[in-house]
C-alpha cells in the first residue's frame, strides 16, 4: 500500500494523515520482528535500502528551510524516485527514527558537507541531497565503517550510488567532524545538541510501557494469572521494576506498567497477539477514564477526532455495549473505514459508529440525541512527549511536528496557530445543546494550549445565552488522589513529564442537567458506581428465572467477613434502615387528619394541584423491594392539606393531638427531593412556573413537601453522588 508517494512533495504536506497504516498492534499474522533484535541488527550492518529511501522521503518533507541569502546546501523538491513502501510497522518506525536523528543533527551534517570539500556534489543532483544527509547520519554513527549487505535485499540504484559516494570521501568526512567536535567542545555528536533534547532522550530510553485491559476479552484476574504462568512478577511500583516485573498504574485501574526492556517479550505473548492487552501511552488512558466518569448508564459518546484507534476501542470497552454508543468523526476513507471495522470486531467492540464528518462540520442530529459527553484530543505540540516517534505512528500525528521537536522548542507563530485551532473545536464542542460536559486533553507543556485555551473559551459563553452555562470540574479517575488535582490551579489534571511518565493536560467542562430532563435512579447509581461509591456492588439485572428466587432474599453473614462483604453490608444496612416499610397506621393516620379538615380547602388545593393519582417508581434490581404500605403521592397531598390547615385553626375547632408518623418514600421521590433542596438544579416552585408548565407539578409539588416536612427525617443520598 503507497504510503509516502503521493503526501511528501513540501515541508507544509501532513504526512501523518498517509501513515495510518494501522499496523501499531497487528501481530496477529505471526511475522513480530523483535524492536530490540531487528534494530541492533540495523545498528551494526546499517539499514536496508528500502529504510533509508524512505527515512529520506520524510527528511525532505521535514527538514529546516533556512532563509534564501543563507542556504547552503539545497534540497530538492517532491517525493524521491522509487520510493518504495512500508513493509510492516518496524519498518516505518525505523525510518521515522532514522530521519528523525537526521533532522536533529541537520545543521552539523551540513557542516561536515561542506567543511570536507564533498559539496557541491557533482555526479548527485540537488534531489538526492535529503538521501545523502540521511545516509550520512547513518555512516558517521557506525564509525564510518562499510554496510554489510543483507540477504534477500532488493537494491535501490539511488541508494548505492549515494553510498559509493560517500564510502569514497570517508576520510575527509571524519576529519570534518573531528573539526566540528572541537569547536563545539563536544565528547560526541550527541553533546552538540541542547540540553532540553539531551533530557528528553535519556527520558524516552527509560520511559516505562503503559498497557491497558481490554476486559471485553479477558479479566483483570485472568491477565495476572496469565502473566504469572509466563514467568512475570507483580510489584508494587515502577521503583521496584526487576527483571520480568510489572504493576498497576495508580490512576487508572485497568492499566499495567511494564519495564521498557520487555517490549520484545510483550509483543510474543499470546495476550497481544489476541487484543487482550494493548499498548498506549498513559495520557490517553486518563483521557479515556475521565470521560467514562461523566457518564450515565445509557448516554452515548463523540470522539472528536479519529487519532488512534486504540484510544476509540478504550472507550468503547468501559461503555456498555448494548446501551451506549461511541461516535468517531473524520473516518473519511472507506478502505480505512473497513479495516477499522474488523480491528473492533477482533476486539470485540459492538457499539462503535464511525462518521465521515469532521468535527468542526459535524452538528447535532437525530442520532447524535443521546450525546452527553464529548472527547477531544486536538493537534497539539506535543512537546511533553518523550519518544515523539511513538507519539507520531501511534497517534497518527502530522510528522511536521518533528521539525518543533528537535529543536527542543515550538516557534510562536506555529503555537499561536494550534492554540487558535484548539480553541475553536472546543468553543465548537461547547455549542452541543445536549452535551453535559467536554474532557479537553493534550500532551502539550505550554498554557497557550492548555488553561489559556480552556479559559478563553469558558469566558466566550460558546454555548449561548439561553443554555446552562460550562463550568470547570475537577475529572475523576477511579484510582486518583485528590490532592493530586487540588495542587493544579482551577481543577486541571496535569502530568509532568518524567523518567516514568509523558506529559498530560486533562481539563473537564461540564454544566447543570436541563431541568426538564429527568434523571432515573439507574443514572445515578451508574454513575455513583463510575466514581467508586458501590464498589463491590453488582448492579447487573439479575435473570427472569432468577428474580422469583430473590423475592425474599436471606442474608447470610460471613463468618471472616472482607472488605468486599463489609462494603456490601454497610450499604444494605443504610438501605435497609432509611427504606423499611412504613406502618398501616402512618397511613391511616394521616387521612384521617386530612378528612378533618374543612373540604373547601381541599377542594380548592386539588383544583389548583392536579396529581396523578399513583407514581410507580422504575424497577431496579440494585434497590430493595418497596413496601405495599409505602406512602404514595394520594398520601402525601392529604398530608399537605393537613399542614396547610393545622396552621390556621379555627377557634371553635377542638385541638387534635397530633402523632408523629414515619415516612417512606419511593427512589424517585427521594432524588426528586434531593434536587428540591439544591438551587443550583433550577427546580422552581409550582406557583411561579407559566400557566404551559403548570402539568409538571410533580418536582414542584415535592419542593413544597419538602420545605413543610421540618420535624422528619427524610432520606438523604451522598451528595458525592452529584
Amino acid at each position: 500500500m503507497p504510503v509516502l508517494r503521493s503526501s511528501l512533495g513540501h515541508s507544509n504536506v501532513n504526512i501523518a494523515s498517509d501513515t495510518s497504516s494501522l499496523h501499531e498492534m497487528n501481530f496477529s499474522n505471526g511475522e513480530v520482528i523483535s524492536e530490540k533484535s531487528s534494530t541492533s541488527l540495523f545498528e551494526k550492518n546499517g539499514y536496508q535500502d528500502s529504510v533509508y529511501l524512505n527515512a529520506a522521503n520524510i527528511f525532505q518533507g521535514i527538514h529546516n528551510e533556512k532563509p534564501q541569502d543563507k542556504i547552503l546546501v539545497k534540497y530538492g523538491h517532491g517525493p524521491l524516485p522509487s520510493l518504495p513502501d512500508f513493509k510492516d510497522e518496524q519498518f516505518q518506525r525505523l525510518s521515522y527514527e532514522l530521519a528523525f536523528s537526521a533532522l536533529k543533527y541537520q545543521d552539523v551534517l551540513e557542516t561536515i558537507l561542506l567543511d570536507s570539500g564533498i559539496y557541491p556534489m557533482q555526479s548527485i543532483s540537488d534531489q538526492l541531497t535529503s538521501l545523502v544527509v540521511v545516509m550520512l547520519y547513518d555512516l558517521q554513527d557506525r564509525k564510518f565503517e562499510a554496510r554489510e549487505n543483507i540477504d534477500d535485499e532488493e537494491q535501490i540504484a539511488e541508494v548505492q550510488e549515494v553510498e559509493r559516494y560517500l564510502c569514497s570521501f570517508k576520510t575527509k568526512l571524519a576529519a570534518a567532524l573531528a573539526r566540528c567536535r572541537i569547536k563545539h567542545d563536544a565528547l560526541s555528536l550527541e553533546h552538540i545538541l541542547p540540553e532540553t533534547i539531551r533530557k528528553q532522550e535519556q527520558r524516552a530510553s527509560t520511559l516505562p510501557l503503559y498497557v491497558w485491559v481490554n476486559s471485553l476479552k479477558i479479566s483483570l484476574e485472568d491477565v495476572h494469572s496469565t502473566l504469572h504462568k509466563e514467568g512475570f512478577t507483580r510489584v508494587e511500583s515502577v521503583s521496584s521494576f526487576g527483571g520480568y516485573s510489572y504493576c498497576l498504574d495508580k490512576h487508572c485501574e485497568d492499566v499495567l506498567i511494564f519495564p521498557s526492556t520487555l517490549k520484545e517479550k510483550l509483543l510474543t505473548l499470546e495476550l497481544f497477539s489476541d487484543y487482550k492487552l494493548l499498548l498506549q501511552d498513559k495520557s490517553r488512558s486518563l483521557a479515556v477514564h475521565s470521560a467514562k466518569a461523566l457518564l450515565n448508564m445509557d448516554d452515548d459518546i463523540l470522539i472528536a477526532h479519529m487519532g488512534s484507534w486504540l484510544t476509540v476501542a478504550h472507550m468503547s470497552v468501559l461503555t456498555n455495549q448494548m446501551t451506549s454508543k461511541v461516535f468517531v468523526c473524520g473516518v473519511k476513507s472507506l478502505a480505512k473505514e473497513a479495516e477499522l471495522r474488523d480491528l473492533f470486531a477482533q476486539m470485540e467492540c459492538k457499539n462503535i459508529v464511525l462518521l465521515r464528518e469532521d468535527f468542526a462540520n459535524i452538528e447535532p442530529t437525530d442520532k447524535l440525541q443521546k450525546v452527553k459527553v464529548i472527547l477531544l484530543l486536538p493537534r497539539c505540540s506535543g512537546l511533553g512527549v518523550s519518544n515523539p516517534i511513538e507519539f507520531i505512528l501511534k497517534e497518527h500525528e502530522d510528522a511536521e511536528l518533528l521539525r518543533d521537536l528537535s529543536q527542543g522548542s515550538v516557534a510562536e507563530d506555529k503555537l499561536n496557530s494550534l492554540a487558535q485551532q484548539q480553541l475553536q473545536e472546543l468553543s465548537h464542542a461547547m455549542q452541543f445543546s445536549r452535551v453535559q460536559a467536554i474532557v479537553y486533553c493534550t500532551c502539550s507543556v505550554y498554557p497557550e494550549e492548555n488553561e489559556v485555551v480552556v479559559n478563553k473559551a469558558l469566558a466566550s459563553g460558546a454555548e449561548g445565552p439561553k443554555a446552562q452555562p460550562y463550568k470547570l470540574c475537577p475529572p475523576v479517575l477511579p484510582l486518583c488522589c485528590k490532592s493530586e488535582i487540588s495542587l493544579s490551579a482551577a481543577n486541571f489534571f496535569r502530568l509532568e513529564p518524567s523518567d516514568i511518565s509523558n506529559s498530560c493536560f486533562i481539563a473537564v467542562l461540564s454544566r447543570e442537567r436541563d431541568p426538564s430532563e429527568t434523571v432515573s435512579v439507574k443514572d445515578v447509581l451508574a454513575r455513583a458506581a463510575a466514581k467508586g461509591l458501590l464498589e463491590g456492588i453488582d448492579l447487573a439485572k439479575p435473570a427472569k428465572r432468577e428474580e422469583k428466587k430473590k423475592k425474599k432474599p436471606k442474608v447470610t453473614q460471613p463468618k471472616t467477613p472482607t472488605k468486599e462483604a463489609v462494603i456490601k453490608s454497610k450499604i444494605q444496612e443504610f438501605l435497609d434502615r432509611e427504606m423499611k416499610p412504613g406502618m398501616i397506621e402512618s397511613d391511616t393516620s394521616v387521612s384521617n387528619l386530612a378528612s378533618s379538615a374543612s373540604q373547601k380547602s381541599v377542594n380548592q388545593t386539588n383544583s389548583s394541584v392536579p396529581l396523578k393519582k399513583t407514581v410507580q417508581p422504575p424497577s431496579n434490581s440494585s434497590l430493595p423491594m418497596m413496601s405495599k404500605n409505602s406512602l404514595t403521592a394520594a398520601s402525601m397531598q392529604k398530608m399537605f392539606e393537613k399542614h396547610r390547615n393545622i396552621r390556621k385553626p379555627k377557634l371553635d375547632d377542638s385541638v387534635m393531638v397530633l402523632k408523629p408518623v414515619e415516612i417512606v418514600l419511593p427512589p424517585d421521590w427521594v432524588f426528586y427531593l434531593k434536587k428540591a433542596n439544591c438551587d443550583h438544579f433550577g427546580f422552581k416552585n409550582r406557583t411561579s412556573q407559566p400557566q404551559r408548565k403548570r402539568t409538571r407539578t410533580f418536582p414542584g409539588f415535592l419542593c413544597e413537601v419538602a420545605q413543610l416536612l421540618d420535624g422528619f427525617m427524610l432520606l438523604r443520598l451522598d451528595t458525592e453522588l452529584y
